[in-house]
């Protein structure tokens, strides 16, 4: 690889931590801020960076661009399968990766735990929005134009005592998702079945799916499946980091 290609791309590399100015790159490369210049150049004519009025340079609109395609041609379930499967295999517990198809919240990949229960779930099962945990999240991460006219259309039908039933309720429970980014199903959507699912993120920050793990409370009652909640969210974050999904 030739010399400037290599600082070209360690230029991106370096932008994609936060913009920075010439100075600041040409010291993190070593090199005279006119050869950085001279790489910047193509860069920004290529849409590749850009250079803002605070005379500091950032990553360009292609990056998100070719972020996304590549994102499209390797699907959220074959990216999340081995971390889906490392969380499975440490934890034993049912785990499951959903995502938005229409109106609807689809099951795209289950593992079972290693409890002799098992639950109704299946892949390409619609999850219920108004009392399943990854439907909260999928839900949530929509504008209030979207949403209001899909929860006017949700059925609230009664499954266990603690189903949500009233619109209103619901959405302060989406509310309530929002601020904490994750979602739980506490014995709503099954009975004696508790449930916390956290959202992945695509490259432009677009929640594309949700991760649950659920547990029969008699094998984990809701407040120890908590303790799963920082390595479930540690789990969507690497799949989100994988589909190319860069915190700000």
């Amino acid at each position: 690889m030739s010399q400037s290609l290599t600082r070209a791309l360690e230029i991106l590399r370096l932008l994609g931590e936060g913009p920075a100015t010439l100075d600041e790159l040409a010291d993190e490369l070593g090199v005279h801020k006119t050869t950085v210049l001279r790489l910047l150049r193509p860069l920004t004519d290529a849409r590749f960076a850009y250079h803002d009025e605070a005379h500091r340079y950032h990553l360009g609109s292609r990056v998100f661009d070719l972020a996304a395609r590549a994102s499209e041609q390797r699907g959220i379930r074959e990216v999340a399968a081995p971390h889906l499967q490392a969380f499975n295999r440490e934890y034993g517990r049912t785990t499951h990766l959903a995502a938005r198809e229409g109106d609807a919240v689809v099951y795209i990949d289950k593992l079972e735990s290693r409890d002799l229960i098992r639950m109704y779930s299946r892949i390409g099962m619609e999850a219920n929005l108004n009392s399943s945990a990854v439907g909260k999240v999928i839900l949530a991460a929509l504008p209030d134009a979207e949403l209001r006219p899909l929860v006017a259309g949700i059925d609230f039908a009664w499954r266990t005592p603690n189903t949500i039933v009233d619109p209103g309720v619901y959405l302060h429970e989406i509310e309530t998702v929002r601020e904490q980014d994750w979602a739980a199903d506490r014995e709503e959507n099954e009975p004696s079945i508790n449930c916390i699912a956290a959202p992945v993120r695509e490259a432009s920050g677009a929640v594309v799916a949700a991760v649950s793990v659920s547990v029969p409370d008699i094998v984990l009652p809701f407040d120890r499946l908590l303790d799963l909640l920082e390595p479930l969210r540690a789990t969507c974050a690497a799949i989100s980091a994988e589909y190319g999904y860069r915190p700000r």
